[in-house]
């Protein structure tokens, strides 16, 4: 606790009463392990003499569930636009109304009238992305841009590859493997990907989130993982190549929002502006090499990132590429219930 904050408390202890002084000088956030650049931290706390907390998770669900049994003390968190709109809906975001701060003018239009949150009244962009294919060239040297890599893995990758635990990327890509479309609820293609999937993960390594050292090292021969962290593990080792999935791969984005039950709530509308600073915005982007929304952006960006093969999609895989949107609740549940079979 910083002097401010013990100064707060114990003014509010003198006077009896509760106000939000005691949440002045903190800020509490809730993001994507690896995912949260220190630079950038460090130049807001110095800017607003506020102290930062960063914890991190490591799934959409983890952090929805971990915001749904209260008491976490998190003011700000970042779920994928295909979760936003679970998050409104049960109540857990304040309408924090980004679309009026200063610097909203600096969101590129592709990212304002988003149909998870339209007009931006709950969420800023944080960075986006997709998932695709990390190969380590000096252990395969096929095609890599195909789910295949995973889904039905060559002998030399057996027992080498490291899949997302992320449900929605890899549902996406079997679904898609399959001939099927995301939010399908045809029973009989999500047997065959149910089957699909629990045939391959014995052929895989691992499912976590050691890619960006584990890829590099050889490790791992091969990944179904985020771009920008197959980018990360390539600047370690040229060897590595990114695959854009010709079945079909799912884009994402990240976005900042504030929680219904923030106790920092000044602060976190500060740092939701101060992130559509183009400055800022790139700070973010060269920490975890992705993409982030922010018109002005690449002005302040790493040389490496300006033709990154992991960030500059070829014309033959650009309709390949597909937003991984909100299914229904019942559709859902199918795809959680083929998640629980994979992962017994």
């Amino acid at each position: 606790m910083t002097w401010k904050m013990k100064a707060a408390a114990a003014a509010l202890a003198i006077l009896g009463s509760v106000g939000t002084a005691a949440a002045e000088g903190a800020l509490n956030i809730y993001n994507w392990g690896d995912y949260t650049s220190p630079e950038m931290i460090k130049k807001f706390e110095q800017k607003y003499d506020v102290k930062v907390t960063v914890t991190d998770y490591d799934s959409n669900d983890t952090a929805l569930a971990k915001i749904r049994a209260g008491g976490h003390g998190f003011d700000i968190v970042v779920p994928s636009a295909n979760y936003i709109p679970i998050w409104i809906k049960e109540g857990l975001l304040l309408e924090s109304r980004p679309d009026q701060m200063e610097n909203f003018k600096n969101v590129d239009e592709r990212w304002v009238n988003v149909p998870w949150d339209p007009g931006r009244h709950y969420s800023v962009p944080w960075q986006w992305g997709f998932s695709g294919i990390g190969i380590n060239k000096k252990m395969y040297s096929g095609d890599i841009n195909t789910a295949a890599i995973f889904l039905d893995p060559p002998k030399e990758l057996v027992g080498k590859i490291n899949v997302e635990p992320e449900m929605n990327d890899v549902l996406f890509a079997a679904i898609k493997y399959l001939g099927g479309e995301w939010c399908t609820d045809d029973k009989v293609l999500l047997k065959k990907v149910r089957d699909k999937l629990i045939e391959a993960k014995p052929k895989w390594l691992a499912m976590d989130y050691s890619v960006t050292e584990k890829l590099p090292s050889g490790d791992y021969a091969a990944v179904y993982y985020w771009n920008g962290a197959i980018m990360r593990a390539r600047l370690k080792n040229p060897d590595v190549a990114f695959g854009y999935p010709k079945e079909g791969y799912p884009i994402f984005m990240d976005s900042a929002t504030i929680l219904k039950d923030a106790k920092n709530v000044e602060n976190a509308k500060k740092f939701l502006n101060f992130i559509m600073e183009p400055e800022n915005a790139a700070l973010i982007s060269a920490f975890a090499k992705y993409a982030n929304g922010i018109k002005g952006s690449a002005a302040f960006l790493p040389p490496e990132m300006k033709d990154a093969p992991e960030l500059v999609i070829p014309a033959q895989y650009e309709k390949a590429g597909e937003f991984l949107k909100a299914c229904s609740p019942e559709v859902s549940q199918l795809y959680a219930r083929i998640w629980t079979d994979v992962n017994k």
